[in-house]
């Protein structure tokens, strides 16, 4: 039988371009130490730490407002810490929170609640606490604390969406504007709706393919295991990350030769990645391992709609 939880979710974003600027040791200690801090924190506010996954972290929590309070004193700890450390080494915490019953088997934990906060970490942007309705559900907001509504959200392998918010944590005063957890109007909670509800299309040659935004992250590369191949030994094994980022869709460039973006109806240079990342909207061009200028290149339209 489960064991009711809140589950938490953290993860280090940023944390491979640390290793550029680093080397491998010292972003490891680094890393780790964070880590280690971020398990020490959960524990201390009363919270049991699951596993440490590289650069995150799985808690339980036995309530929501105990999850709650520590990921938001988490979060302002960590970003006064960012504020005195060097761009290239500063990783923002991201965080998701959800409530449910819990398996624990063998040292894990399984369940509902541990895929949506799972889920939720990866949706949301550095710095952010997303966290699902049942997570606050009794929780008031406190002084700094406010609870911004989503809405539902589709997550990936559940039927369901499920209602979202964002914990606004930053000491400020609360705003009328920031809707309470309260007064949500329940036909949110229901039907086929998805705030998220952006579509990404991908072409090449004869192959197109469409995917919904709950749906990323999604691969494109050269081996079968991604989500998008693009056959052709210019393109890498792994070429280019396709990911929901803060409301957009970002593409991340992790090849060896490079990936070019080209706009429809822009007027500007394309824009060449390297080991980057850029913001894809409306209409255009990638083309992978080399630039536009060489008319063999393969060239994957892309439209985000």
């Amino acid at each position: 039988m489960g064991v009711p939880a809140t589950v938490v979710f953290t993860d280090l974003h940023g944390s491979t371009a640390v290793f550029e600027a680093l080397g491998n040791v010292l972003a490891t200690e680094t890393i780790t130490r964070i880590t280690a801090w971020i398990a020490q924190q959960c524990e201390a506010a009363n919270g049991r730490v699951v596993k440490t996954l590289g650069d995150g972290v799985l808690a339980l929590f036995p309530d929501g407002e105990s999850a709650l309070k520590a990921v938001v004193e988490l979060q302002r700890v960590h970003f006064k810490r960012m504020l005195r450390a060097p761009n290239d080494v500063a990783m923002p915490i991201r965080i998701g929170l959800a409530s449910g019953d819990v398996e624990l088997v063998a040292g894990d934990c399984y369940g509902d609640a541990v895929n949506v906060a799972a889920r939720l970490c990866d949706l949301c942007g550095p710095n952010q606490i997303w966290a699902d309705a049942a997570s606050l559900h009794h929780v008031s907001e406190a002084q700094g604390v406010t609870f911004r509504i989503l809405g539902p959200i589709n997550i990936r392998g559940r039927a369901e969406p499920c209602t979202v918010y964002q914990i606004e944590w930053h000491e400020v005063e609360a705003s009328d504007f920031l809707t309470m957890q309260g007064e949500l109007d329940p036909e949110l909670n229901i039907g086929d709706s998805d705030v998220l509800g952006r579509e990404l299309q991908l072409t090449w040659l004869a192959q197109t393919k469409s995917f919904r935004a709950f749906e990323l992250p999604v691969h494109i590369g050269r081996v079968r295991s991604v989500e998008f191949v693009v056959n052709d030994p210019r393109v890498s094994r792994t070429h280019a990350r396709l990911e929901w980022r803060n409301g957009s869709v970002m593409l991340v460039d992790v090849s060896s030769y490079g990936s070019w973006v080209r706009f429809t109806g822009a007027t500007g240079a394309d824009v060449l990645l390297r080991r980057e990342e850029c913001v894809l909207h409306g209409e255009g061009e990638l083309a992978l391992g080399a630039s536009f200028a060489d008319s063999s290149v393969p060239t994957v339209h892309f439209k985000v709609t």
